[in-house]
């Protein structure tokens, strides 16, 4: 029986059609995705347009991140209660309106609060997109369905940076806001002509104090980690923000256990194997791929003398090799089984790392780290979607923007952490290293160089005979950093490796096969 013939049948959407809901919520995760990672190839234009300080750069930034990760959770359960196509609907739109106020905004305070709402938004889209698909695509289809989700979710932040930097190049950094502007439209067509309306009766009122708290704890926890390395792991605001994230997730958890039934999201959840090991595996790995951004950059620029927008493609080869790997996920599953295929990813992205950390010279430059590159992406691709799947098919059919939500939780969380520990590890690194290679250099230019390689750089035209000295100093210095960090995320694999091989998801063919 063809799918269209048993489509028609059952009542369920037909492949067309199931192709059009697919597109459409693709779309409008990638405007989400590109926004989160766009406006980190025009950090310098921001700084002279508003006159801004480097924290306040940072923080036109993660004022978008922050009010994303906080508001998944509660946003995701209303979706459920209150139709997923309308609330992705309202997203869409205040997601454009926000953006198109960042792009003519006059002042840094009205970034900030355009970033702000614009957040908002995305946090009402992300969880929905995922949602339609799980509460949309018959079973036999889902994990292909969530195999292009997962692609674009993965690989969609470095494309978005690309045609970021593009547009930076041969145009304006303002006009970095027509990219998911031009995306919303799109995707608002296309949903309002092809989702379905779903939406889940609960005989419970919508837990108010979970979702406040849930909030709370997640923007507590997210901005540690955003501006633990820039103000300092015992700055006040530092441990003010870990005592309040700690405090208010220790409540939620306790606060869940006490609701049971009518709770946000059911905590004893986390004792299943496939919701636990989906969403660890997605912690590390989201984590790996933001640490390797956070380290691959400088190595282009600082160390290789690459332009922003080269360095961008440069990261290309990964993420297509992420978002390829991740639509062949599903047919590996349906044939090896969902652990099996999740496992091999994963010892295939701790191989590409190991491969970089070794390979990498100043010299060999980037053929040096290529097979690497290469095969993390495809490790990473290959993880991604069973790891969706283990999440998704844990949580009943309506609390699937709850379960989608969780997935999105998971991810930010990764990125921040592997941001924040990868790049500390490299910052040490470097200045372990460099000392020993700055002997006779003024110590003015010696303490500015033992800041960063891009420091080292730049300080070293000023310093006369001792240019070469320094620069040669910073770059090998940068090598030994991206060593250790490198070496440090394949460990952390080698360890997810033993823990899903012993305690993963089930290692089911059915999710995944027509």
């Amino acid at each position: 029986m063809s799918t269209n013939q048993r489509a028609r049948e059952t009542g369920t959407p037909d492949a067309r059609h199931l192709r059009a809901v697919l597109i459409a919520v693709s779309t409008a995760l990638m405007a989400v995705i590109a926004s989160v990672s766009g406006l980190n190839v025009a950090q310098t234009h921001l700084a002279v347009e508003f006159e801004a300080s480097q924290s306040t750069v940072l923080w036109i930034i993660n004022s978008y991140t922050l009010p994303l990760a906080a508001l998944l959770l509660p946003l995701g359960a209303i979706g459920d209660r209150l139709g997923r196509k309308p609330v992705l609907v309202a997203g869409l739109v205040v997601f454009g309106v926000a953006n198109v106020v960042a792009a003519a905004a006059p002042t840094a305070e009205v970034m900030i609060a355009a970033r702000v709402v614009g957040g908002a938004g995305a946090a009402m889209i992300m969880p929905i997109t995922l949602a339609v698909i799980t509460s949309t695509f018959p079973e036999d289809q889902r994990g292909r369905a969530i195999g292009v989700w997962t692609g674009v979710a993965g690989g969609g932040g470095v494309l978005g940076m690309f045609l970021s930097a593009l547009l930076v190049d041969v145009a304006d950094w303002r006009w970095l806001f027509a990219l998911p502007v031009f995306l919303v439209v799109v995707a608002l067509v296309l949903t309002l002509r092809s989702v379905p309306d779903s939406r889940e009766r609960s005989a419970h009122p919508f837990d108010t104090i979970g979702a406040v708290v849930s909030a709370v704890a997640v923007t507590s926890l997210i901005f540690v980690l955003q501006e633990g390395p820039e103000r300092g792991w015992t700055a006040p605001a530092t441990l003010t923000g870990i005592t309040v994230g700690l405090l208010a997730s220790a409540g939620f958890v306790a606060w869940e256990l006490h609701r049971r039934d009518a709770s946000l999201l059911d905590v004893r959840l986390f004792r299943d194997r496939g919701l636990a090991g989906g969403s660890i595996t997605l912690l590390v790995v989201f984590g790996v791929q933001a640490g390797i951004g956070v380290v691959l950059f400088p190595f282009f620029q600082a160390v290789l003398g690459w332009s922003g927008l080269l360095s961008t493609a440069a990261m290309m080869p990964m993420a297509v090799m992420m978002m390829v790997a991740s639509g062949l996920a599903p047919r590996m599953a349906a044939r090896v089984g969902a652990r099996s295929t999740m496992t091999a990813g994963i010892a295939l992205a701790g191989t590409g790392l190991a491969l970089m950390a070794l390979f990498v010279t100043v010299e060999g430059g980037y053929p040096s780290i290529l097979p690497g590159l290469l095969a993390t992406g495809v490790g990473m691709g290959l993880s991604m979607t069973p790891s969706t799947v283990a999440i998704t098919g844990s949580l009943p059919r309506e609390q699937q923007g709850v379960a989608s939500a969780l997935n999105d939780i998971t991810r930010e969380f990764g990125t921040a952490l592997g941001v924040a520990l990868l790049g500390a590890l490299l910052s040490a690194g470097y200045r372990d290293s460099i000392d020993d290679r700055l002997d006779g250099v003024p110590q003015a230019a010696a303490d500015t160089a033992r800041e960063g390689v891009a420091n080292a750089v730049e300080v070293s035209g000023s310093t006369g005979p001792y240019a070469p000295q320094i620069v040669d100093a910073a770059q090998h210095s940068f090598v030994e950093g991206w060593q250790r960090s490198l070496w440090t995320g394949a460990l952390v694999m080698a360890a997810l490796f033993v823990h899903i091989t012993l305690r993963g998801p089930k290692n089911t063919t059915e999710a995944y096969r027509d």
